[in-house]
Order: structure tokens, then sequence, then C-alpha cells
């Protein structure tokens, strides 16, 4: 029953969603009865993560294919927020496909559950199946819409999703022959032993793990479904990809790679790895999105710039001894940051857009005088996505700079800092087109109450964090300690 019990938020979630799927083939179209029950998941998924701490079950679970500890807890508290924020944005979104909101809804606390899974799972067939209940759920949700862009984007993500299983596959096969272990403590123990008979066939190994869930964290070079998929999906999941699926790439891979692969060994030749792809997705990220003239579109490429600077943090892990636990919570910390600045910057474009029909972004000229209330939101989200304080943007990358020089990659922060510059440009030129444009329109623009609450949450954390980062910055470093 222990077992069960520590596996309490993830199923949780997946009862909540098998309800709404059965009660909505009794009481069908229940709308405001779907939001509540699919909050009401949530709300009993981080109610029992709150027992767990409170009565100190941290530890294994079902013979160590499960743990809970700080790392697995923060991001089980992570995701429950993202769903509750994605739910809340979703409910006038969603008249859009009338006939299959309990599906909707269903799929988002499914692939929440997975999510939660990801970063409390330690032996590799748990991370598989976690791996496919998370991707399936979202393939199904891209392509909800089902319209010619919506069915483009997700077939497009289906293809390179299940390419990417395989490779991630063939990367998990290398590290079982090896150690003859699923187990990611028992992987550790034969890759501490290791000696270079066998650096090759780990390398190897690191590599193609490396490449199948960068497709998950969407870095270079295995980013390309991320601008199609982010245009043709719903809105509203558009925005819990660019966070939720991310985060949980950024969790599994930090997971596998701290847990499994920490030897001195190893790990300086990932760090190396994820260093230089760091400093490509940055630069690649930003430079096409100049360009854009799509909003969601130039979203999807900045989500490649900023997942560079995630990588900035895995670089610094073991670049340099006792870094391991800095680079970690910096991680962490910019995660949770970048989840409320770039969700509240998709709940305003959700509000715009329904309104207006429309997502490129000469669209948002004047929209300080149409929606001063949004307009104003959104332009604190693209500040703190920018890096300038008082915003969680700022502090987040500060932290992961410093982490970054104290493990002497100054080459890499000079990248960062540079790619920073640039992203100004393509981030306030929407502000300027906002408030300095004259509007397509004088019709005014409201978003509804729940996303309202939804704007307020997002751009209340964004704030709160930029000013009072400490207790984020607490729960960070603890989560980093379990990997020493």
């Amino acid at each position: 029953m222990a077992s069960i019990d520590r596996l309490g938020p993830e199923l949780i979630l997946l009862i909540f969603a098998g309800i709404i799927i059965l009660a909505d083939l009794v009481v069908p179209r229940w709308r405001s009865g779907l939001v509540a029950a699919s909050l009401l998941g949530v709300a009993g998924s981080i109610v029992w993560s709150v027992t767990l701490v409170a009565r100190d079950m941290r530890g294994g679970a079902f013979d160590g294919a499960l743990v809970v500890d700080d790392f697995s807890l923060f991001f089980s508290f992570l995701f429950a927020g993202i769903a509750a924020l994605v739910i809340l944005a979703s409910i006038e979104y969603v008249d859009r496909f009338v006939r299959h909101q309990a599906e909707y809804y269903a799929l988002i606390l499914a692939s929440t559950a997975g999510m939660m899974l990801l970063a409390a799972t330690t032996d590799l067939i748990a991370i598989f199946i976690a791996l496919e209940l998370t991707g399936v759920c979202l393939y199904i949700l891209v392509a909800f819409l089902k319209d010619v862009r919506s069915s483009e984007a997700g077939l497009k993500y289906l293809l390179l999703g299940a390419l990417s299983t395989a490779v991630t596959l063939y990367g998990m096969a290398f590290l079982f022959g090896l150690s003859g272990s699923t187990n990611l403590t028992d992987i550790a123990n034969v890759v501490a032993q290791a000696n270079d008979d066998t650096r090759a066939a780990l390398v190897m190994a690191m590599v193609l793990l490396a490449a199948g869930l960068g497709f998950k964290m969407a870095v270079v070079p295995f980013q390309m479904w991320v601008p199609d998929v982010y245009e043709g999906a719903p809105t509203p999941i558009t925005a819990y990809l660019s966070v939720g699926s991310k985060a949980a790439g950024f969790a599994v891979v930090m997971r596998i790679f701290m847990e499994a692969l920490d030897a001195r060994f190893i790990s300086g030749d990932w760090a190396n790895m994820f260093a230089g792809i760091a400093a490509v997705s940055m630069t690649v990220g930003n430079l096409i999105a100049l360009t854009q003239t799509n909003i969601k579109r130039m979203l999807g490429y900045s989500s490649i710039a900023q997942a560079g600077n995630f990588l900035v943090g895995l670089a610094a892990i073991s670049a340099a001894d006792g870094e391991l636990a800095l680079g970690a919570s910096g991680v962490l910390f910019f995660l949770a940051a970048y989840a409320f600045t770039n969700l509240g910057a998709f709940i305003a474009i959700i509000a715009i857009s329904n309104r207006t029909g429309s997502d490129e972004i000469g669209d948002y000229a004047g929209m300080s005088r149409r929606a001063p209330l949004l307009a104003l939101g959104l332009t604190l989200c693209l500040v703190s996505l920018t890096g300038i304080p008082p915003t969680a943007g700022f502090i987040a990358k500060v932290y992961i700079f410093n982490a970054a020089v104290q493990s002497d990659l100054v080459w890499l922060v000079i990248v960062g800092v540079l790619n920073s510059v640039v992203s100004v440009y393509y981030y306030l030129r929407v502000v300027l087109q906002m408030y300095l444009e004259a509007p397509v329109s004088e019709e005014r623009i409201a978003a509804g109450p729940a996303l309202g609450l939804a704007m307020a949450i997002a751009s209340a954390g964004v704030l709160f964090i930029g000013i009072l980062p400490f207790p984020l910055l607490e729960a960070a470093e603890a989560a980093a300690q379990v990997f020493g």
C-alpha cells in the first residue's frame, strides 16, 4: 500500500480523467461540470502531494521503479500548477469543439500524470511508459481542432515523436546491455566502474538518449516540429507544450543523466555536449524568431532559444567540481519562472485571438487602447522573457549564468548574454506594436473571468518571483540536493 500511496498524485489525475469521460456519456455537454471536475482532480493531486510531504513519505516504490523525493515533488507541484492554468485558459476556447470537451480535459489530466511520472520514475521501462502516456495524449491534443493546420501539426508531431521514441529506446538498450539492469541506480554503479573498453558504448548511449529526449526539450537540431506544431495546435495546448512538455523533457534528462551517468568518467562528455547544443539552440532560435510575423511561431522559436538557456544549467552541472547543485537548481528555478512567464504570454494571446481571430503580430497594433490590461500583462511576460528586471526571467538568467561562470563556462555565458540582446528586438517589437501603433479596430477586447484569473495568477507569479525569489530558490535548491 505504501507504493500506491506514493503514486497517489498521479492516480488522482488518472481517476478523474476516467470519471470525466464516463460522466460525459451520462450527462452530455456539462461544461461547468467538466471544468470543475478537472480542477478538482488537479487540486486533489496537489493535496495528496502535500500530504506526502507532511507525512514524510519520501522513498522508493514498486521495487525501485518510482521514487518520491524533493525532485519529483517539485515537478508534481509545477505540473499541477501548469495544468490548472491551462484548464482555466481553455474554458472559452473549447467552444470550438463542443462535442469533445470531455476528451480534451481528460487528455490534459492524463498527460499531466505522465509528466509527473517522468520526474519520479527511476527505471528505464517505467520512464518509457511515462513517455508514451504523455506523448500519445499530446499527439491527440495537438490535432484537436481537426482543421488543415491542426491535422498537419498533429501528424508531424506524431511522426517525429515516434522517431524520437525509437532513438530513445535505442539509447536505453545500450544502457541495459552494458549494465544488465533497467534501474538507474544499478546503471550508475556499473558506469562508476567503467573503463576505456566500455567508453564508446557509454558515449553512444549518451548521444542517443540526448537525441531522443532532445525532441521533448525542443533543442537544436531536434526542434523542427516546434513552429508548425505551435501554430497549428489549439492555443491553450501550444501553451501547455511550451512549458509542460519542455519541463517534462528536462526532468527526465536530469533524472537519467544525473542519476545514472553522473560518474566523472562520462559526465564531462555530456556536459560539453549540452554546452554545444545550448549555444546553437540559443543562436538559431533567436535569429529565426527575428523574422516571424505570427506571434505563436515567434514564441515557438523563442522557446527553442529558452531551451538553450536551460541547457546552460545542465552543462554547468558537471563542467567543474562541486557545482552540481548550483547548476541543477538553476535549471529547476528557470523552468518554474519560465512556466509563469510563457503561460502568461499565451493566456493573453488566447484572449486576444478569441476576439480578433488572428495571431499576426501586425494585428496587435494599438492593443493597449483596445485591451489595456491584456496588453499590460503580455508586456510584463515579454519583458520577463527578455530578462529585464524586476521580473522572474531576469532572476532566472542571472542564476543560471552564475552557475555557468562558477563552472568556468564563461564563453557560454557570453553567447547567452549576446542572444538575450538579440531577443530584445523581437520581444519588444510586439510591445511597440501594442503601444505606439494605431489600432486596426476600435472594438474593445476583454478577457472572460477564467482567462482574467489565469492571467492575473501568471502575472503575479512573474512579479513575485522577480521581486522575492527566495522561496522558489530554496525549493529548487532542495530538489537539486537529491542528486548530491
